[in-house]
């Protein structure tokens, strides 16, 4: 056989072990050393398995993913969450939808601790349902505004699927997380948008909330400003060249410990629990970049990339086109696969043609690709951000979560044209770093 014929049989493989539900790090690691017994001299694969752990473990910068996985864990920990949608309300609430709002502004500012979307969503939940619905706020609204707010997760930085794509593509992660702000910004000012289209032609949806005094409004921020303190010094320490990305996560790390510490809201069994979170997570991460590299090295060698791009290019086709099309296929297998296994998947493909034969902007397209992989987590039927909602409040049905999630999906049609075709949106900020 050909080893074009070996990879596409690779994949076939390792979507049929998927769907059957062998582990994403199994399922790689297995394909990619078969595949390779097949294509390379036998002890040749087994020198490779040996020393794949080796270069994952060492890697200086996937050393950024438990630090700021760490600050995460200890800033969910210690309760900051709910501190910043108190923020957020106290300051917005009197409006019209004014607790949606909060709840995208609550998300956002959670994000930047966490990076998740799936944890900015239910800690999110947790605090801003059980209000707006105090409120008579109409549910499907409400269901809709929290889960398009847990979808700002990842692209808020620090966000691990920036860290999954700059290690599987060798670009920077300071630079994929300054090229991520401009656009995380346009997307919380298109659903604050939303929100206030929706409520003026129905403003039963969010009723406004009583004005809180000034004093109330000092006192929610005084229980935060160190946290968003702590939020700048890490992002803008990275975008001015003063620390490298795994640096800025050792001080996030430190900083949140600190300041939790300090704070008296962190316990030495609290303090445990984030720690053993974070191995635990990191470790199931790292095992998925173990697998993930062995069947690179499969992939590379059955030069299927490179078949896949001479096809592209005989079609002598708009470079557009093709770009749109692979967001399609993003779109689609968003819908039936987790976020962090598409992007395993399909850059050892699909980073090759857009980059290398295409001339696209490695940065820029990584922005397009967690934004695109992002949206599709409240879309059905696999959206992780509605099943979340879902179970945070048991009187909404995924049903209800997908129909209020409508309205911020079709601002996506105009956001995304936006990031795709103005590009200093992404790299006016990348374009200042000094590192």
């Amino acid at each position: 056989m050909s080893p074009v014929t070996i990879g596409l049989l690779g994949f076939a493989v390792l979507f049929s072990l998927l769907a059957i539900g062998m582990p994403i790090s199994g399922a790689l690691g297995l394909v990619g050393f078969v595949g390779m017994c097949l294509l390379y001299p036998f002890t040749g694969a087994i020198v490779k398995m040996a020393t794949v752990p080796f270069e994952v473990i060492g890697n200086y910068q996937l050393a950024v993913l438990p630090l700021f996985l760490l600050m995460a864990q200890v800033t969910f920990a210690s309760g900051f969450g709910a501190d910043l949608f108190n923020l957020a309300a106290k300051l917005l609430g009197h409006r019209r939808g004014g607790l949606g709002m909060a709840s995208i502004g609550g998300a956002a500012g959670f994000a930047a601790c966490s990076g998740s979307s799936l944890a900015t969503a239910a800690t999110v939940g947790l605090v801003a349902l059980p209000e707006m619905r105090k409120y008579g706020y109409d549910k499907k609204f409400a269901a809709g505004c929290v889960a398009a707010g847990g979808t700002i997760g990842s692209l808020v930085p620090p966000s691990g699927m920036f860290i999954i794509y700059g290690i599987l593509t060798q670009q920077s992660i300071g630079k994929l997380f300054a090229a991520s702000l401009i656009p995380a910004f346009l997307t919380i000012i298109s659903y604050i948008v939303t929100i206030v289209l929706l409520c003026w032609r129905k403003p039963e949806l969010g009723p406004p909330v009583p004005h809180v005094s000034w004093r109330e409004k000092w006192l929610a921020l005084k229980q935060c400003w160190e946290l968003l303190l702590l939020l700048v010094i890490v992002i803008g320490g990275m975008v001015y060249g003063l620390f490298t990305a795994t640096e800025a996560g050792g001080v996030g790390a430190f900083g949140s410990v600190v300041l939790a510490a300090a704070r008296r809201r962190l316990s030495w069994k609290m303090l445990r629990t984030a720690l053993m979170d974070t191995m635990r997570t990191a470790g199931m991460i790292y095992a998925i970049m173990m697998g993930a590299f062995i069947f690179n090295y499969f992939c590379a060698k059955t030069t299927l990339p490179e078949v896949c791009a001479m096809w592209i290019t005989g079609l002598h086709v708009n470079r557009w086109w093709v770009l749109t099309v692979i967001i399609i296929i993003y779109f689609f297998l968003g819908m039936v696969m987790e976020a962090p296994s598409i992007q395993i998947l399909t850059l050892p493909v699909f980073y090759p043609i857009l980059i290398t034969t295409l001339g696209f902007d490695p940065i820029w397209f990584g922005v397009i690709q967690v934004r695109m992989l992002e949206i599709t987590l409240i879309t059905p039927p696999l959206g992780m951000c509605a099943y979340i909602i879902s179970g945070v409040d048991k009187d909404l049905s995924l049903t209800d979560v997908f129909r209020g999630s409508v309205p911020f999906l079709l601002m996506e049609l105009v956001t995304m044209p936006l990031f795709m075709f103005v590009t200093p949106i992404t790299m006016w900020l990348p374009s200042l770093m000094k590192v």
